[in-house]
């Protein structure tokens, strides 16, 4: 369930109660208890440690297929990066990848999308290829090919299978396909009964060799946007652990208006964590700590929603890069004073002028869920907290929805 805000900003109380998402039903029975014990120190600090090891989650992805097939070139793709960009996979006609390398995420250096060698090659036979690459480090495989997949493809289809794995057919350089073909027959051409054919074709090549009910996901690294990469992510989304998933999710590329929206759901589901943090924090008798917590959870949380909705300033350039426009230009679709700029002085400014709806979010939350009416005891941190948190993340997943149409001029 997505929360979603109520008419007067406020999440419905269910949603609330319902969405703990990637936590224990121990931990959560924990934390009711020690919240209606009034143990706020307690609470906040099962929460940390849920939020810690959230962060340090980290998803190894594979990514292989034959010799010149796109492998380092989506490799790039997926981590929002170009063929040139620094940190960039290589890329070339011949195989560039002789061992297995990783290239962290270079804004989530927990996702670390692995570059394998070349399969099919005299130093990496299917037979053996497993072995060599170290399998037991990846969580799933993306199998690439950018004409048809064959022997070397299902035989290590099969092998990861036996062993426990996921993989994903990847069938690449879609838009080469596209283009020579409205070149050649622009009359007759059809892209819709093309992509049909390309699919089709590709899973009767992996039926060919045994393949059960193959699924093969038709894309372009350079146009990430289009095709099935939304397919594929929904994919991963629903199979991979939910830790795994959160992790995935924050770290695809803002290509689309739906993954912006699913980054926010994500995001608005931790929340109420960073909030009740606030509040044991606020249960501490100790002067002046409550807002020096505050101010920092708000400050950290506050730049990474902007950097996750890639509205900091090297990402926005990016993007106007990428679509040839002038970068003020894009700028202009953003409204969020805390969008523009995270500074401890703008947050401290912003954190006072939030007093009075936090006061009246508080007793929204007190008189609609009885395990948080024991928060008041931990002063009005938890109700300032989650109202700035809230309010934020809503304003900059707005600016990142305008920014987005900006630059393409549609509703990608």
């Amino acid at each position: 369930m997505a929360l979603q805000p109520a008419p007067a900003s406020h999440p419905h109380a269910t949603d609330l109660i319902e969405e703990y998402d990637i936590i224990t039903e121990e931990d959560i029975e924990e934390i009711k208890d020690a919240l209606k014990e009034g143990k706020m120190v307690e609470a906040a600090s099962k929460i940390m440690e849920n939020l810690q090891a959230l962060e340090n989650s980290r998803l190894d992805i594979a990514v292989t297929g034959e010799s010149g097939s796109g492998k380092s070139s989506f490799v790039n793709a997926i981590r929002g990066l170009g063929d040139e960009d620094d940190g960039a996979a290589a890329t070339g006609v011949v195989e560039t990848t002789m061992v297995p390398t990783p290239y962290p995420h270079p804004k989530h250096p927990n996702v670390t999308v692995w570059d394998l060698p070349g399969i099919g090659t005299p130093e990496f036979q299917s037979s053996t290829y497993l072995e060599k690459v170290g399998f037991s480090r990846y969580d799933f495989f993306i199998l690439i090919a950018s004409e048809r997949f064959k022997s070397n493809h299902a035989q290590l289809a099969r092998e990861i299978q036996q062993l426990g794995k996921r993989f994903y057919f990847v069938r690449s350089k879609v838009d080469a396909d596209v283009h020579a073909t409205k070149k050649r027959r622009p009359r007759a051409y059809d892209e819709e009964l093309l992509l049909n054919q390309i699919r089709e074709n590709s899973k009767k090549c992996l039926l060919d060799e045994g393949i059960i009910s193959p699924q093969v996901f038709l894309l372009s690294s350079w146009e990430l946007n289009k095709y099935d990469f939304m397919l594929l992510e929904e994919t991963l989304e629903k199979e991979l652990p939910k830790h795994k998933r959160h992790a995935f999710l924050l770290a695809l590329p803002n290509i689309s208006l739906v993954i912006l929206q699913k980054k926010k759901e994500a995001l608005q589901k931790q929340i109420w964590k960073l909030a009740t943090i606030s509040c044991g924090v606020a249960a501490v008798p100790i002067p002046g700590l409550s807002v020096a917590c505050d101010v920092a959870i708000l400050v950290k949380s506050l730049s990474e929603y902007r950097q996750n909705f890639g509205l900091d300033e090297e990402s926005l350039n990016k993007l106007a890069e990428k679509v040839a426009k002038p970068v003020e230009e894009i700028k202009e679709a953003i409204k969020s004073p805390l969008a523009k700029e995270i500074s401890r002085d703008l947050v401290v400014k912003m954190l006072t002028k939030a007093g009075g709806g936090a006061l009246m979010f508080m007793e929204y939350l007190a008189s609609n869920i009885p395990i948080f009416g024991s928060l008041a005891a931990g002063g009005i941190s938890y109700g300032t907290t989650y109202y700035m948190l809230w309010s934020f993340l809503n304003e900059v997943a707005a600016d990142a929805h305008n920014v987005l149409i900006r630059a393409f001029e549609s509703d990608i």
